[in-house]
């Protein structure tokens, strides 16, 4: 048998800026591709090994289910040789259902449903007894324990606490046959045209039979009819009632409280989804979460009138019908719409907000007759409600949305799941509380589950558990020991969500695998760094082959072979200029083998900064996992917020501060996580976030228009003497709409030709040949180039181009700065690296007016940058810190930490072991901490 190659073989790769490379990959290492950000490191992962990997795996379709799935591009490339399945494993394949959660990705939940449905106890949520199910003849044996020697009746409940007349309800047991009913507890003959209180709640049950209990086969036979027949018209529920004591007992086949008769279904897996109509709390459909009206928001001023738009929904007083129906209800009840709100009685209120439907009479004094008057009205908050739920317009749906606030369900307390799956228990809890508890505390209670069951339950389980366990681990090995089941996988950040699909990836343990990774060391500790290069070398060393695009020094120091491409970015890299073992790596001369080496370093300053004396002082933040934290930001200074993924950071800056800040200065209404108080807010006066959410990425948006900078373009060109004649308005110079732009191609430069069983092909458009606008827009020129030639000016072209018009000088230079001097205006969005895409978005809020008093929030800006682009982005950080703004970064990366003037690490675990400030202060003083991770690193990277 012929050994299989130990390579993979590309030749004559061009896809991107990708310089018609041939390049050797080794088999089942760990390769590792680094490279500036932009030099084609996921062209080359991604658009080409992956994207063949892919296409061939189609092909092997017939054609008939090609159709379906669209046909895959082939990349374009000569050759690859030695390629086995692919798989990746990138940031963005998170899915934003808010059905999905931690538990949903990783089928933990999945096997949990199974535990619980198949070895769980059910107790009774009246009187938390346990509940009980029995056979026919196991009912009979404990009718003749109990009952031996007494008179007793045999009853069927077919009514529990419901209101109604019932009449067809009697007629219908009086057809069958029967001759007495127990109504409320009393036994009555069957009459005809009987009925009942219909206003009142009732439990009515037939009564199938009267019996002595004796040891005779007459008896035998009568209770074994009487029970059968019981059942089918009980739902599987009967009851027997004592004639001297009237005690009442209740038997079920199906589980069944003993005192109260309440009683379950039989479980299946489906009673315990949260995504089943059998499983979901009926009030949240299984969200957790419920949108309820906020009357504050309805009524924010109480002191204002009606007239005057009191009701923040209605706005000021109009002659529509809304208007006039509250007329009539100040008719009612005595008050005029001039009044303020406040001094409104309260059942006019009442009627105001939910509704009523009412006719009154009014005596009029001066004309002494009487008017008839009729309410009909739906209610404010019923309106806003109904609109919410129902309206199809998103826009209607978003303006129902700003009256109401997002709280937990009540009825299920945000575990998603209806009372009857919340009391089926094992070892006293139910699976509501098992997605609570953090993946550490799940561990452990599943290693003790076994002593605290008993051994049917044993039997049944241990398949499952196996399972359950091994899944665990690999979420533990992959350090995300912090997350709980019911986490919402929206709620994830990039990395967090990518290491748990290498979790279920570990986990299937597939064997001769190309496994290609996009910079999963995203949102990781240097602590839990370890752990993961760990889980990817297990992966290798099961016979995968793992290849990761990485800019991580441990990682690249940790792999097996390299390879750096380079030597700049965008149309300046693309070429292979280093390749070997990281021992190898390090005797060439690239940025990469110097940043390693320690030849080129980002520079620790001389002096950190102490700001401008005044600080921003959060008090009491109780958000999530923080423990009542008290946090103090000295402005104008770089501040560093750290700590180990899931310690809090997220919590306290982006859900608990950055809110106050947004809603004080911009009316945000996202709600801030509870806080006491803030102080300070007086010293600073705009704040601007830059998040991790990806740009815009249709093939319509480019840098351009993403920073604005084309708007401003547009008009400078419509002050052309040329358009001024012409009557051009900045529309013309637009390629998303008609009248400037080439129709032929709708202004995208190229058409798409279909073909049935391949993939669509794009070729230049034949009338503006790849220009986007027709001829008379083009002939508008400014210093000689027209629209079309400044979309494809580079960066550094438009910067000197424009250097006299500061509006767009202002952005394009802001673009320079962050590195990305080698892009064109015009690139698609779509062909961006992640490393870019994050840049452009900087670049966009960088370029927004400072005023030395501006507070930034930069949620790992580091991420897809190379050690070269993190020290370009960290000058322009200081030069907005110099200027006297504060910059606040939520960051992992040992480069960007040591430059920090004051550091805030949150800690000292995960999940429920974080939550508090371990240490404060400058880098110096922060290294001193025994209980700081971040300090263990820190100071390795300060000596």
């Amino acid at each position: 048998m012929q050994h299989t190659e130990e390579t993979i073989e590309i030749i004559g790769a061009r896809a991107h800026n990708l310089k018609n490379i041939d390049v050797t990959i080794p088999r089942e290492k760990l390769v590792v591709i680094t490279g500036l950000s932009g030099s084609g490191k996921s062209s080359l992962a991604f658009d080409t090994i992956y994207a063949e990997g892919q296409r061939r795996y189609i092909e092997t379709f017939s054609a008939y289910a090609r159709q379906f799935l669209g046909g895959l591009e082939r990349p374009d490339v000569d050759k690859i040789d030695g390629l086995s399945p692919v798989i990746a494993i990138e940031q963005k394949t998170t899915n934003k259902s808010p059905r999905s959660t931690v538990g949903t990705i990783t089928e933990i939940y999945d096997f949990l449903r199974l535990l619980y449905a198949r070895a769980a106890d059910a107790y009774s949520y009246n009187t938390g007894e346990k509940m009980i199910s029995y056979s026919d003849d196991q009912i009979k044996e404990l009718i003749y324990e109990e009952f031996e020697g007494k008179r007793i009746n045999i009853l069927s409940p077919v009514v529990r606490s419901r209101k109604g007349h019932y009449r067809e309800l009697f007629e219908q047991i009086a057809k069958q046959g029967f001759l007495k009913v127990r109504v409320d507890g009393e036994i009555r003959d069957l009459d005809h045209g009987m009925k009942v209180d219909r206003y009142k709640t009732h439990d009515i049950e037939i009564v199938i039979d009267r019996i002595a209990v004796k040891q005779d086969e007459d008896t035998d036979k009568r209770i074994t009819e009487a029970i059968k027949v019981a059942m089918h018209h009980g739902d599987d529920i009967l009851m027997v009632i004592e004639h001297e004591s009237n005690e009442v007992r209740f038997y079920s086949r199906s589980l069944m409280c003993p005192t109260s008769g309440i009683s379950y279904p039989s479980p299946e897996p489906n009673n315990f989804s949260f995504n089943s109509p059998k499983g979901a709390c009926p009030d949240c459909n299984g969200l957790g979460i419920v949108n309820e009206i906020n009357i504050n928001k309805i009524i924010p001023n109480p002191k204002t009138s009606i007239k005057n738009g009191g009701f923040a929904p209605l706005g000021e007083q109009k002659s529509t019908w809304i208007f006039k129906q509250l007329e009539l209800i100040g008719e009612k009840f005595g008050f005029k719409l001039s009044d303020p709100i406040e001094s409104i009685p309260a059942e006019a209120m009442d009627m105001i907000l939910n509704g009523g439907n009412e006719k009154f009479s009014v005596v009029s004094k001066v004309m002494g007759i009487t008017k008839d008057y009729k309410i009909d009205f739906e209610g404010i908050s019923n309106f806003i409600k109904n609109q919410f739920e129902q309206s199809d317009s998103q826009s209607i749906k978003r303006w129902a949305k700003e009256f109401m606030d997002e709280n937990e369900c009540s009825a299920c307390g945000g575990s998603r799941l209806r009372k009857e799956s919340l009391y089926f228990k094992l070892n006293d809890k139910s699976i509501g509380d098992l997605v609570q508890m953090d993946v550490v505390e799940l561990a452990q209670w599943f290693e003790e589950l076994p002593q605290h069951i008993s051994e049917k339950q044993q039997i049944i389980a241990s398949e499952i558990l196996k399972e359950i366990k091994a899944r665990i681990r690999f979420l533990l090995d992959v350090g995300l020991d912090y997350l709980n089941l019911n986490r919402s996988s929206k709620t994830l950040s990039g990395g967090e969500a990518q290491r748990i699909r290498l979790a279920t990836q570990i986990g299937s343990q597939l064997v001769g695998v190309l496994y290609i990774l996009d910079e999963p060391s995203i949102g990781l500790h240097q602590r839990d760094n370890e752990r993961l290069i760990k889980s990817l070398e297990s992966l290798r060393d099961i016979g995968n082959s793992v290849l990761v695009v990485e800019h991580d020094k441990d990682m690249i120091e940790r792999a097996d072979y390299v390879i750096d491409i380079g030597p700049k970015a965008g149309r300046f890299g693309g070429q292979i200029i280093s390749q070997g073992t990281p021992k190898e790596l390090l005797k060439e001369n690239t940025i990469t083998a110097q940043y390693i080496s320690g030849k080129m370093q980002i520079e620790i300053p001389t002096e950190r900064r102490t700001g401008n004396g005044k600080s921003l002082k959060l008090t009491g933040a109780t958000g999530n996992n923080l423990k009542n934290v008290s946090v103090e930001f000295p402005l104008g200074t770089m501040i560093c917020v750290t700590g180990v993924s899931g310690s809090g950071k997220s919590t306290l800056i982006n859900e608990t501060l950055y809110p106050i800040l947004n809603t004080h200065f911009y009316n945000a209404v996202k709600k801030p996580q509870p806080y006491k108080k803030i102080e300070g807010l007086e010293h600073i006066d705009k704040v601007i976030d830059i998040d991790q959410s990806p740009i815009g990425r249709t093939p319509r948006s480019n840098p351009a228009t993403y920073t604005d900078v084309f708007s401003e373009i547009r008009s400078l060109f419509t002050q052309m003497p040329e358009a001024m004649i012409r009557g051009y308005k900045p529309g013309r110079f637009s390629f998303n709409v008609s009248g400037g732009r080439c129709e032929t191609c709708e202004g995208s430069g190229v058409r798409t030709i279909e073909m049935s069983f391949l993939p669509d092909v794009y070729v230049e458009c034949e009338t503006c040949q790849g220009k986007r606008f027709n001829r008379e827009t083009l002939e508008i020129r400014y210093k000689g180039k027209s629209i079309s030639d400044v979309l494809n000016m580079t960066v550094d072209e438009a910067v000197d181009f424009f250097e006299n018009i500061p509006k767009i000088y202002r952005k394009v230079k802001t673009i320079q700065d962050v590195g990305l001097g080698y892009i064109t205006l015009g690139q698609q969005s779509t062909t961006l690296s992640g490393g870019e895409a994050q840049r452009i978005k900087l670049a966009t809020e960088l370029s927004k007016k400072d005023t030395g008093n501006t507070f930034y929030i930069l949620d790992e800006p580091t991420t897809g940058l190379h050690f070269e682009d993190i020290r370009i982005l960290m000058d322009v950080i200081n030069k907005l810190v110099e200027k006297g703004n504060t910059v606040v970064i939520i960051e992992h990366n040992l480069d960007v930490i040591k430059l920090a003037d004051y550091i805030i690490d949150i800690g000292p675990e995960g999940g429920k072991g974080g939550g508090t400030v371990v240490c404060s202060g400058k880098p110096e003083e922060v290294i001193k901490n025994k209980k700081s991770h971040t300090a263990l690193f820190l100071k390795k990277e300060l000596s």
